[in-house]
């Protein structure tokens, strides 16, 4: 059997792939590229002030941690010679779709001269949604292994030039290759849902956040915890985990209020979710997403284009 590198998003799908006793070496992608300001380039200087100062001030990750955590895993992708191919295990979602983008690219600027394949999450027989790959039953898991698509060279040089771009000053021009196709199955609906993170034109609010207000309007939540379950399991393509779907909710304070057993929209929540007031300048903030600052830009929901300010 070829001697294998996998590259899995996060410990508990490494775990799993142990136990399937797959022969090679795993290297575990711990980031979420998806949030805060990039690089094209990973691990530079540059990369690492840009990345550590956004973890630490949004997530309380220090550089010591970001250094144990990520950085001594994207070392071990130097030294590639000594293997025959490469699986990517990665989930359909925008947070594992970033980092896949960023790892290929990642592997190609070190020249890897190998096949690569992907291993991806997919709707299961029987199931109405996604399951994760790392709650797979073993057996199910190890099919998905058997099914592993092989990413041609179109396919790799796709995956760098959308990392280039998701890194770049103009996002329409990644909105523009959305209908391109590839045998990255989800693809496409990743980089839609991207696109709609930035602020909407009317309203101010983006795709996410109007998702959690809709949320609050027409389901009976009684705690701000129900409302984080309901904001992870109703999410869509994003992939956020916990800690980063309760950023978005402590965003929104202004459009909620928790009662003694229901949480219910402000009346700048109705505002927002009937699209009667625009409230850009009330969310503003400096966050990037890749190359850009999110609120540099507007979304036309109408034209499906982005704007720039």
């Amino acid at each position: 059997m070829a001697k294998q590198l996998h590259i899995t998003i996060g410990d508990s799908l490494s775990e799993n792939i142990l136990e399937l006793n797959l022969k090679g070496k795993i290297v575990v992608w711990r980031e979420m590229l998806c949030e805060g300001p990039t690089t094209f380039q990973l691990g530079t200087p540059e990369f690492i002030a840009l990345r550590t100062h956004f973890l630490s001030e949004n997530y309380q990750v220090s550089a010591r941690d970001y250094q144990e955590q990520f950085l001594s895993e994207l070392k071990k992708l130097r030294d590639l010679e000594t293997f025959e191919e490469v699986i990517l295990w990665f989930e359909f979602d925008l947070f594992s779709h970033i980092n896949m983008l960023a790892a290929i690219s990642h592997l190609m600027e070190n020249k890897i001269d190998v096949p690569i394949y992907l291993v991806c999450s997919k709707k299961v027989k029987g199931e109405k949604e996604f399951v994760p790959l790392s709650q797979l039953p073993l057996k199910i898991l190890q099919k998905h292994y058997e099914q592993k698509i092989h990413l041609n060279q179109d396919d790799l040089e796709m995956a760098n030039l959308m990392w280039q771009l998701y890194n770049g000053e103009n996002p329409q021009k990644l909105k523009n290759l959305i209908k391109i196709k590839t045998n990255f199955e989800y693809l496409s609906s990743c980089i839609r849902a991207h696109i709609e993170r930035f602020p909407n034109a009317i309203t101010g609010l983006n795709a996410l956040e109007k998702n959690i207000l809709k949320l609050i309007k027409n389901q009976n939540i009684s705690s701000l915890n129900q409302l984080l379950g309901y904001s992870l399991e109703y999410q869509g393509y994003y992939g956020y985990i916990d800690i980063q779907i309760q950023r978005v909710i402590n965003k929104l304070q202004l459009f909620y209020e928790v009662k003694e057993h229901k949480i219910e929209l402000t009346p700048e929540g109705n505002e927002a979710l009937n699209a009667s007031r625009n409230f850009y300048r009330v969310l503003k903030n400096d966050e990037f997403l890749g190359g850009v600052k999110m609120y540099d830009f507007l979304y036309d929901s109408e034209s499906h284009k982005i704007l720039k300010l």
